[in-house]
């Protein structure tokens, strides 16, 4: 998390607006990277649950998938926001840079 700041503010140079634009965008940039692999890894274990239950365990989980990937999908956007404001507020500055 720290190093969030310190490459915000080397791009920054002492600007203060700057610093805190980069601060946002470099760990948006990286939350919605966390967020497309998790939900990839999600959606790829939902589709090998899936297979698992219908090939060989000849169980039919074809009924609630919408509903079970929604609630994934959601947890996921939550944590990741939370994480990303976590980050967002430990490398804010209000004052001068030093």
């Amino acid at each position: 998390m720290k190093r969030v700041g310190v490459a915000a503010s080397k791009i920054a140079k002492d600007n203060l607006f700057l610093y805190n634009f980069y601060v946002v965008l470099i760990s948006s940039l990286f939350s919605l990277f966390i967020f497309i692999v998790s939900g990839f890894v999600v959606t790829f274990a939902l589709i090998i649950i899936g297979y698992v239950g219908k090939e060989i365990m000849l169980v039919k989980f074809e009924r609630d998938w919408s509903d079970v990937l929604v609630i994934c999908m959601i947890s996921l956007t939550i944590i990741t926001a939370i994480f990303n404001l976590l980050i967002i507020s430990k490398n804010i500055r209000l004052n001068k840079l030093k």
